[in-house]
């Protein structure tokens, strides 16, 4: 994982250029900045994006969640967790990336209940109430793990009558945890996740989390080779019309979060084989 960010991941794609590789996979950072770079790798090469996608870019489509109706159903979580409403604070690595700026705004349009609009974007910073629900902004934490604990933690202290936490990335969640088990109000307020991190699974079934929106990487990274091998074959026929492929995600909770690892598990060990 590029950690430092926009320039390291360009460095990482530059060096493959200069290898002459015949196809990449890729999940931009910054999609916007970088559509220079990815069309001049599409220009040589075969590229898929995937889990964030770049569609101003030449990449020949797209294979990953439909990250916005993902963020409405993370809302739907937050609704499940607290029915009453409340306050709420979103947390998230960064939001120069498509995925991330997409379940942010699907979590705060389905809180508020407005329309579908994957293209509408709220203010980070602005307090937002309607619906029974107050969006109080979204931190961000640069992909930096103390950071993240310590935003989730100034968020505890500053309101004491916070409803839910919501973690957008998969170390978020888990985060959120450990800065509310060291004030002790586990159990007081609610945290919603994304991904499948193992904390947060097992933090489920012990109901210190209330849920998480489970995607597919697996699929990402399987589809993706799939069809980079079978592009380097000369074969086209697993390039979807318009570019874009959504593998579905699910939501996980206690009543089905044992299942699901086990499901995780066994599809996790039969790649080992």
């Amino acid at each position: 994982m590029p950690t430092s960010g926009i320039t390291e991941q360009t460095q990482m794609l530059e060096d493959l250029m200069t290898q002459g590789v015949t196809g990449v996979a890729v999940s931009p950072i910054a999609p916007d900045d970088q559509s220079g770079l990815l069309d001049r790798i599409a220009a040589g090469a075969h590229l898929v994006t995937h889990d964030s996608d770049a569609p101003k870019s030449k990449r020949l489509c797209y294979i990953g969640t439909d990250n916005y109706q993902a963020g409405r159903d993370c809302g739907k979580l937050v609704k499940r967790a607290v029915p009453q409403g409340g306050k709420v604070m979103l947390f998230v690595g960064r939001l120069e990336q498509a995925n991330a700026r997409l379940r942010r705004q699907g979590v705060i349009d389905e809180l508020l209940g407005l329309e579908a609009d994957p293209a509408r974007t709220s203010p980070v910073d602005e307090v937002v109430s309607a619906n029974g629900w107050t969006i109080l902004g979204t931190l961000t934490d640069q992909f930096d793990r103390a950071r993240a604990k310590a935003g989730c933690e100034d968020t505890l202290t500053k309101h004491e009558d916070i409803a839910c936490l919501v973690g957008l990335f998969a170390y978020n969640a888990p985060a959120c945890l450990e800065a509310l088990r060291a004030s002790r109000r586990v159990g007081k307020v609610a945290v919603v996740s994304f991904d499948e991190d193992r904390r947060t699974l097992q933090a489920i079934e012990d109901g210190e989390i209330f849920g998480t929106i489970a995607q597919d990487p697996y699929g990402y990274g399987s589809e993706s080779i799939r069809l980079l091998a079978n592009l380097a074959k000369g074969e086209r026929s697993g390039v979807p019309s318009g570019g874009v492929r959504f593998l579905p995600c699910r939501s996980v909770t206690r009543d089905n979060v044992a299942a699901f690892r086990e499901e995780l598990d066994a599809r996790l060990a039969a790649g080992k084989k």
